[in-house]
Order: structure tokens, then sequence, then C-alpha cells
């Protein structure tokens, strides 16, 4: 039986090894906080059923949206957080990246 949208959601969070605290664990290594919003998640979990991968597609879909911003990631000066909603997920926008405000303050100081 496939699994619904709820159980694919408990797969990406809930393990100790769960797909969203793998990615979140790759951010913190840059200093930087991944969030997933919840709509988010529901994106996710939705596209691996339309795809019909269940959990096996979760993978694919997670690095699909996040890959370019991980590369990216260690050119980016004084971002702090990465957030991931169900626009980007579904392809109609790219991560927000939100900067720490001493960055901001020591760069315009600097200008």
């Amino acid at each position: 039986e496939d699994l619904d949208e709820v159980a694919l959601i408990k797969i990406l969070t809930e393990p100790k090894n769960a797909l969203v605290k793998q990615y979140k664990r790759l951010f913190e290594m840059e200093n930087v906080t991944l969030t997933f919003t919840d709509d988010a998640l529901s994106a996710v979990a939705k596209k691996a059923i339309t795809r019909k991968t269940g959990a096996r597609g979760l993978r694919s879909i997670l690095e699909g949206v996040l890959l370019e911003t991980m590369f990216e990631l260690p050119t980016y000066e004084g971002v702090e957080e990465v957030v991931v909603n169900a626009e980007v997920i579904e392809g109609k926008a790219q991560p927000l990246l939100i900067y720490s405000e001493t960055k901001k303050k020591t760069a315009d100081g600097a200008a």
C-alpha cells in the first residue's frame, strides 16, 4: 500500500537519520540554519506521491531543490538561515536567504 502524505512527512522528519535532519546538519557545517516550512514538507510528500516514488523519491526531491543552494552556500556572505517553502519545492521560487543583522550593519558601516 502506498504511503500517504502524513506518513511521508514523518519519514522526512522523525527518524534519527531523517532527510530533513541530514540536510540541516549539512547547512550547519556552513553555520547556516536550514528551515522547512510545514507547507514545504507537505509539498515534498505530495510530489513523491504524484511521482509514485514514495519514500524512495524523497531524497531526490530535496536534493533537486537544495543542490544549487548548497553549492553556492560558501559564497554567500552573512547568510544565517535558508528557508524552503512549498513554492521552492514546486519550482516556483528560490530558497529564501536570511542575512544576519550584524553582518548587514558591518557591511553598511564599511560602505
